[in-house]
């Protein structure tokens, strides 16, 4: 017997449930697969959204030579006589539809041999991938082709999944309770609660409690060199910058319980405690790397909390980007003006030809005078005016720059 999310998968765009972002009534797809005159498009979204349904409707819909290749199994070799084909097609008026799944999959070199064929409008591509276009396809086929964003299936959207899916099974009842557990351990997967019915699908009445015996988990959508990686890390930085422990806490726990090395978001805060609060409260650098050396020495699962208490603390710390943005514009001018002269009163002068030179001429000793802040210039000539640590009003930033002001 065929898989039940195969014997289930819709053939007609009126019977495809979700995405209504591109797929409402007068969307640009939803007319041009109505009307078959689809052009080159990317489909980016996350694990069963629905693009692979949505390619097979389109061969169901369309009077095209439609072709299926799968980026892990297919060859180069494959790919190319497909291609040859379509070209021959294209001479004799005829349109080939090539759907790629999973075409991050596929290489530079791969992705090249697709362009031309793209270019001259001799196949139209399908491609689906759950990896941001913008670093897995080559720029030239994205710009030939339409990116669409699918979404992950709302629960409403998988409720009627789920309704769809237990036709299948006549003999089998679920609770109201047991829905709602199945469509939760989906997590927006239609693939996921199609897998979780068809290994239930032997029980003749489903409950919570059966579920909770059968281990079901939520997967998290996570992938440690991917974008969601760099999405979640983000979204955690961002939220201790604009001092949310609630969200930094709940990405961080994301990071982890994903699998996520502990040491890598501890560095991450390490960092953030001096770009982000620096002088405004200069123990949370302290804290941030006791964090990292308690990961270091405990590891998974006991570190959690040390990582959670040092988040908690720079998302209710005062902030400063100070330190940062003197780091920035001192870069900057070192790359501007190249490598300008000590002045002559900063530099030391050990031997009698330096001192006869003007080295350390005019130099004043700090501790010769009762003002700890002496009134000399320590930057070179051209770079005199400048001011790259401006302190702002925040925590022991405000106690300094009053300080300095006295």
């Amino acid at each position: 017997m065929q898989p039940l999310a195969h014997r289930i998968r819709p053939k007609k765009l009126k019977d495809f449930i979700g995405q209504k972002q591109i797929l409402s009534e007068k969307t640009w797809l939803k007319q041009a697969i109505e009307e078959d005159r689809l052009s080159s498009i990317i489909l980016f979204g996350p694990p069963g959204s629905g693009k692979t349904t949505l390619a097979h409707i389109v061969a169901e819909a369309t009077k095209s030579r439609f072709i299926q290749i799968n980026a892990v199994l297919g060859t180069t070799k494959e790919l190319r006589v497909e291609l040859k084909m379509a070209e021959q097609d294209a001479r004799l008026g005829n349109k080939t539809i090539i759907f790629i799944d999973e075409i991050h999959r596929f290489n530079k070199a791969q992705q090249d041999v697709l362009l031309p064929y793209v270019e001259r409008g001799d196949i139209v591509l399908i491609g689906a991938t759950t990896e941001n276009p913008s670093f897995t396809v080559i720029s030239p086929i994205i710009s030939r082709s339409k990116v669409l964003v699918l979404n992950r299936l709302e629960n409403v959207d998988l409720e009627k999944i789920l309704t769809r899916a237990i036709k299948e099974y006549p003999k089998l009842k679920i609770d109201k309770k047991g829905r709602k557990l199945l469509v939760e351990a989906a997590n927006g997967d239609a693939r996921i609660l199609l897998n979780l019915i068809e290994d239930l699908s032997g029980e003749t009445r489903i409950n919570e409690e059966k579920i909770k015996d059968s281990q079901i988990v939520k997967t998290l959508k996570y992938d440690k060199s991917g974008e969601e990686h760099y999405n979640i890390i983000s979204a955690l930085h961002k939220s201790m910058r604009d001092s949310d422990p609630d969200g930094a806490v709940y990405w961080l726990m994301r990071m982890l319980d994903a699998g996520e090395n502990p040491l890598y978001i501890a560095r991450r805060l390490v960092r953030f405690a001096s770009e982000d609060i620096g002088l405004a409260d200069p123990h949370a650098l302290l804290i941030a790397i006791a964090a990292y050396d308690a990961c270091h020495y405990l590891g998974m699962p006991e570190c959690d909390v040390h990582l959670v208490q040092a988040a908690i603390h720079l998302s209710v710390a005062p902030k400063s980007n100070a330190c940062y943005k003197a780091v920035q514009g001192v870069r900057g001018d070192i790359r501007k003006y190249g490598n300008l002269d000590v002045p002559k009163h900063l530099r030391n002068a050990p031997t009698n030809l330096m001192s006869q030179m003007g080295y350390g001429k005019g130099c004043k000793y700090a501790h010769d005078f009762k003002d700890a802040k002496i009134k000399q210039d320590h930057l070179p000539e051209r770079l005199r005016k400048v001011k790259y640590y401006i302190p702002t009003d925040r925590g022991l930033e405000k106690k300094i720059s009053q300080r300095n002001e006295k």
